[in-house]
C-alpha cells in the first residue's frame, strides 16, 4: 500500500465522511458535482463495497434491495470509468491541438465535443440510476436517501 492507508486515498465517487472530507469508495455518484459515480463513493464514482454497506445500513435495505443496489452501482461505476477514459482522451487531444506549428482548431473542437458528449452520457446514466433507485426504495427509504444527498453525505 505504499506506506499509506487506503482509507486516506482520494475516492472516485461521492461518499464523504461526516467531517466533510471525501472518503474511500460515488457513492461518489458522478463527475464534478454529480456524486453518484463522480468522486467520493467507494471504489469508483459509486464504488461497491463500502457505499453498499453504508446505504444498506442507513436505508435499512432488505436482501433483494441490496442486490439491486449493487447492480445499479455497478452500472454507474462502469459509466464513470468510461467517462474517465474519455477525459484522458480529451486532454490528449487538447494537448495535440496546441503542440503543432499551428493551432489545430478542428482537433480542439472535436476534443471539446467529446467532453460534452461524455458529460451527457454520464448525466443520463445518473438520471437512469436515480430513477431505478426511486422505484426500488420505499417512501421512507427515499426520504432518508434524499436527506443523505442534501446533507452532503452522498455526492451527486
Amino acid at each position: 500500500m505504499c506506506g499509506t492507508s487506503w482509507a486516506h486515498a482520494r475516492p472516485r465517487f461521492g461518499f464523504r465522511h461526516h467531517h466533510g472530507q471525501e472518503g474511500p469508495g460515488p457513492w461518489g455518484w458522478g463527475g464534478p458535482g454529480m456524486g453518484l459515480g463522480d468522486e467520493g463513493f467507494g471504489g469508483g464514482p459509486f464504488g461497491v463495497r463500502r457505499p453498499l454497506r453504508f446505504l444498506a445500513h442507513k436505508l435499512e435495505l432488505d436482501e433483494h434491495q441490496v442486490a439491486e443496489l449493487a447492480r445499479i452501482l455497478g452500472e454507474l461505476k462502469t459509466e464513470r470509468a468510461q467517462s474517465a477514459v474519455d477525459d484522458r482522451r480529451t486532454i490528449a487531444e487538447f494537448a495535440d491541438a496546441i503542440s503543432g506549428e499551428s493551432f489545430d482548431s478542428a482537433k480542439a473542437a472535436a476534443a471539446g465535443q467529446r467532453r460534452i458528449d461524455s458529460a451527457g452520457k454520464l448525466r443520463d446514466a445518473l438520471v437512469r440510476s436515480l430513477g431505478q433507485l426511486h422505484a426500488l426504495l420505499k417512501p421512507e427509504q427515499r426520504a432518508r436517501l434524499a436527506y443523505l444527498i442534501r446533507a452532503g453525505v452522498l455526492g451527486l
